[in-house]
């Protein structure tokens, strides 16, 4: 007579029914449920509604520019942090330690000061935008502003992503490839950016992701002005304002579609350079 196949994890430690459950309990309560209620309620006045919300101008105009302007911060914060990542992992300068203490102020700055103090900064009136006005340079109230706020809430997810992996990286390595007469560049593109590209790509993506939902940073410095510097978050807020609920959580819907098709792309992407690596 045979045995019944139970699954169980290959661990030496005890518990695992019970750490899956909890585990599959708690993602349902405060992930899954909360995902398929707002998968639901955009359904209610059926498919006409939906396609109306999601397709009218302003729904357009504000998912463009809240998935564009997250794409190009992330974009600038890989480069950007990728190049504050090495200068505190790789230098020894006086003010280091609040340097990278500094990188964190995004993650503990209320978002409403965040926005507040940028605005201060980069309007007309300001002291850097005061600067720039001359030159025709606008940047507060405009889409540019939406930007500005979406580097600087999305900065340290690329420079905390990307640090750990410079500290562990054997600079040996380095070193040995250039006694072989290796130049900077190729030690840079055949030895330091494949070890940190993983973490590269998981920090972008979380920056990215953190500035499509971004709404209070952005909301002071973007103008918000419909079709021009209107975000999405900003939109779904209106119609909730307006009770129309099955407007905002179609507008919900659709950030959440596009949301997840961007960062399975990310992950799969992540997953297919670890397999070469391998």
């Amino acid at each position: 007579m045979t045995r019944p196949v139970i699954w169980k994890a290959h661990t030496p430690l005890p518990g695992f029914s019970l750490s899956l459950g909890f585990t599959v309990a708690y993602l349902s309560l405060f992930v899954l449920i909360p995902l398929t209620a707002l998968a639901i309620r955009p359904w209610e006045n059926g498919l006409d509604s939906v396609i109306a919300a999601v397709a009218s101008p302003r729904a357009q105009a504000a998912l463009r520019l809240s998935f564009v302007a997250a794409a190009v911060a992330a974009t600038v914060n890989a480069v950007m942090g990728g190049l504050l990542a090495w200068v505190l992992t790789r230098y020894e300068f006086p003010g280091k330690r609040l340097a990278d203490a500094v990188i964190d102020l995004p993650f503990a700055l209320p978002t409403a000061v965040a926005g507040i103090a940028l605005t201060a900064l980069y309007a007309q009136n300001g002291p850097i935008g005061g600067l720039l006005a001359p030159l025709g340079i606008k940047i507060a109230y405009t889409p540019v502003g939406v930007v500005v706020a979406m580097i600087f809430v999305g900065l340290p997810f690329v420079v905390r992503s990307i640090q750990p992996v410079l500290q562990d990286l054997d600079q040996e390595v380095e070193a040995a490839a250039e006694t072989l007469g290796a130049s900077s560049f190729q030690r840079a593109t055949r030895i330091i950016l494949p070890a940190i590209l993983p973490a590269l790509l998981s920090g972008v993506g979380l920056a990215f992701a953190r500035g499509v939902g971004e709404y209070g940073s952005v909301i002071f410095i973007a103008g918000n002005m419909p079709l021009r510097s209107e975000i999405a978050p900003l939109l779904i807020v209106t119609q909730l304002e307006q009770f129309d609920y099955a407007g905002a959580a179609t507008i919900g819907m659709a950030m959440l579609i596009l949301s997840f098709a961007i960062l399975l792309g990310f992950n799969g992407l992540q997953g297919l350079i670890a397999r070469r690596g391998a």
